[in-house]
């Protein structure tokens, strides 16, 4: 069997790494490589300095009207069975990052520009024979559903009409929407002589303007959900004020998929290599953080606030002797991630009565992540109220492995989460996790068995489970020191492993 990937992020390549979607691309190509399946994944080239090229060829597609020449580059490596293809062009590697931030009132409009030519290129070099044909062309994401689009409605390329298409849906919440004319980020400004079925392709709630993931939905052989319980999550309507996050308008759709068998929910997977840092400790932990936020430092030319408060909050932490538990979080900060957090309880916010909490039991608890600009605005003031919280206000790998190996409890309350990365990487290095019982995290985590979990009905009950669940978590770890151990080795001994993924790929998305 040969795969051909689409995506926008793999981290088998540098720099090319933004979220989870980047870490699956990068582990379930070497998993069906492991079953004897071939895969080939291709992604745009955002101006990869540091890797060695071979050309494979070009392709010339008709895009906003004018002609385009894109140039497919192999990378050169050892792995058998997996081949990483770059498809170069200005307009992917003018702005040197993977995504775009675009004004206000025009959302996706650079980015969605810039894949759909990606994806028209992909079609090209298939009907061309630049890329290999494969038995199955697996999609990404919003930003390769353009490939699906041009499939189906392009006559151009009928020939590939055949190809079973897989379509993996990473984040409903983003989706890609952009208008479907009257716009140069539009679909008939890109494809101008593309005759299309508007029922198909058009957003439920805004009918003028084509949604790609619905396309993609829509249009594909199957659809997969990162998790079992998320593949359910999704066939409802979301409410934000009960704080149920659901199919975000793409429910209906999904429903479809279900009633035709096509919908199928398959849990990510996590690698478990050796522990590279076993004599790691906290001294260890610190000097990472202090190097890393010099590093930080380093790249502005005025001191940020964040950075001060959080180098003086970790000289206190340096200074001062502490038997308490570590609380850890790693993630992106976004209102998916953190919203809980944010409520307000008895007059304050969540994050102070958990530092409170923390405190309560002599412990400390770090947050490592960036991402909403309010949110990190937000965090740095709790740090400053809250003299047992450090928030390290960007992303470093080595900071935030040694947090995996090194905190005594992991905390997760994302709202949703299609499947989630850091609770395995946590569970994997030993550390028990706190999570609110959905999606993916349902799916990982059993409460006292490998972790802990919460639920709720409305925003203001999760708040206040989280804060209930953490207090006897706490009271766990000070009080029963065996229990504490049971759930300890239940984190580490979880597997999730890509074998089985790999394995339910090639029966049930590839077939």
């Amino acid at each position: 069997m040969h795969v051909l990937m689409v995506a926008a992020e793999n981290d088998a390549l540098p720099g090319a790494k933004v979220g989870g979607v980047a870490d699956v691309v990068r582990d379930a190509p070497k998993a069906l490589a492991e079953q004897g399946v071939t895969v080939d994944v291709v992604i745009p080239d955002y101006g990869f300095a540091f890797i060695e090229r071979i050309y494979l060829g070009e392709v010339t597609v008709a895009f906003n009207a004018q002609p385009h020449v894109l140039t497919l580059f192999k990378v050169r490596q050892t792995q058998s069975n997996v081949s990483q293809i770059v498809i170069s062009h200005p307009l992917f590697s003018e702005s040197g990052t993977v995504y775009c931030n675009d004004a206000p009132g025009r959302p996706f409009a650079t980015d969605a520009t810039k894949f759909a030519l990606f994806n028209a290129a992909v079609c090209e070099a298939l009907l061309q024979g630049v890329l290999t044909r494969p038995n199955a062309l697996h999609l990404h994401d919003w930003h390769s559903a353009c490939v699906a689009v041009l499939i189906k409605f392009e006559p151009r390329y009928s020939a590939l009409n055949n190809i079973h298409i897989a379509y993996t849906v990473h984040n409903i919440a983003l989706q890609g929407i952009r208008p479907f004319k009257h716009d140069d980020s539009s679909l008939e400004a890109w494809f101008p002589s593309l005759s299309y079925n508007g029922q198909h392709l058009c957003d439920p709630r805004y009918p003028h303007c084509f949604n790609p993931m619905r396309s993609a939905i829509n249009l594909c052989d199957k659809v997969h959900v990162v998790s079992p319980t998320y593949s359910q999550e999704v066939l409802k309507p979301s409410n934000y004020e009960h704080g149920f996050f659901g199919g975000e308008g793409l429910e209906q759709d999904l429903q479809n998929a279900a009633e035709q068998g096509k919908l199928v929910g398959i849990l990510n997977g996590c690698e478990y290599p050796k522990l590279t840092n076993e004599n790691a400790d906290l001294n260890t932990l610190y000097k990472k953080i202090e190097n890393t936020l010099f590093s930080w430092m380093s790249n502005h030319k005025q001191l940020q606030s964040g950075y001060y408060i959080a180098h003086q909050r970790l000289q206190q932490f340096k200074a001062a002797a502490n038997n308490g538990p570590l609380v850890t979080s790693v993630g992106r900060l976004t209102e998916q991630k953190v919203l809980l957090l944010c409520q307000q309880v008895n007059g304050t916010l969540a994050i102070d009565n958990v530092c409170q909490l923390v405190n309560k039991y002599g412990g400390r608890f770090i947050v490592l992540g960036s991402g909403d600009k309010e949110l990190e605005s937000l965090f740095t003031k709790a740090m400053a109220r809250n003299s047992n919280l450090l928030f390290l206000q960007g992303y470093g790998q080595g900071v935030g492995d040694l947090m995996y190996q090194l905190g005594d409890l992991f905390l997760m309350p994302s709202s949703f989460e299609p499947c989630g990365i850091s609770q395995m990487l946590a569970m994997r290095a030993g550390q028990p996790c706190l999570v609110h019982s959905v999606g993916g995290l349902k799916d990982t985590v059993q409460h006292n068995e490998n972790g802990f979990s919460f639920s709720g009905d409305t925003l203001a009950m999760q708040t206040s489970n989280l804060i209930t669940c953490l207090d006897e978590t706490l009271s766990i770890k000070k009080q029963e020191p065996q229990k504490w151990h049971k759930v300890k080795k239940g984190a580490e001994q979880a597997r999730f492993s890509w074998t089985q993924i790999a394995t339910a790929y090639i029966t049930t998305l590839y077939r």
